[in-house]
């Protein structure tokens, strides 16, 4: 694909997943990550999740909506064909996003690290690491990620950071006093494109755990 159609797709992203989708969500046809409920904490489910492929990108933005935003784009146009097979992926739900501290580089001397948002996009199942087209873009890379268990709790309505730090305090508090405990950094699950009806989305805040008492 040439960088004029790449350009292209990106500049239509949202014409060409409104096709598949409504107001109302994802297209049943979405494929998302098959999980088994291992346990319940009041409304949170924990979740063992099997091993996953996935492209990610680190973004440096001033806001977590800005960085979703640009990851969204960056990664779009990896699935969209911008890859060093010129194919297509299928869109898979959710979006995943999380924070953490990168390092910056040189001549910002002074300050060691910065706060940047992690965004990634699961592959469909059927591709593996040696089957799945190279990303062109460098800031795109394939990762293969562990089978996992998470805490993981739904809500809908805003997506923001407030909305999700609220979300992420409610599940690290209800965790507290279960037999689980967090073995990672929590994150956000988004399944549905921006314009779905708010009361209808589908988000999730997660956060890899372990059975208390397990030295892992």
């Amino acid at each position: 694909m040439t960088t004029h159609r790449v350009k292209t797709w990106l500049g239509v992203a949202s014409s060409v997943l409104l096709a598949g989708c409504s107001v109302f969500g994802y297209r049943g046809g979405t494929e998302t990550p098959d999980y088994t409920v291992v346990d319940q904490v009041q409304d949170i489910e924990i979740r063992q999740y099997e091993p996953r492929l996935a492209a990610d990108t680190v973004v440096q933005a001033e806001s977590v909506e800005k960085a979703r935003s640009q990851g969204f784009k960056r990664l779009a146009g990896y699935i969209f064909g911008d890859n060093r097979r010129n194919k297509e992926i299928a869109m898979t739900a959710p979006v995943a996003q999380s924070s953490e501290k990168i390092e910056m580089t040189a001549p910002v001397a002074q300050s060691a690290t910065d706060r940047g948002w992690r965004i990634r996009f699961f592959l469909p199942s059927r591709w593996t690491m040696e089957t799945a087209p190279a990303p062109t873009d460098q800031a795109v890379t394939l990762r293969e990620v562990p089978g996992e268990t998470y805490a993981v709790s739904r809500f809908s309505g805003s997506r923001g950071d407030e909305a999700v730090n609220t979300h992420i305090a409610q599940l690290t508090q209800a965790l507290a006093g279960s037999n689980w405990r967090a073995a990672g950094e929590p994150a956000a699950w988004f399944y549905d494109p921006p314009w779905t009806l708010s009361f209808l989305r589908r988000n999730e805040v997660v956060v890899p755990v372990v059975r208390r008492g397990d030295q892992t």
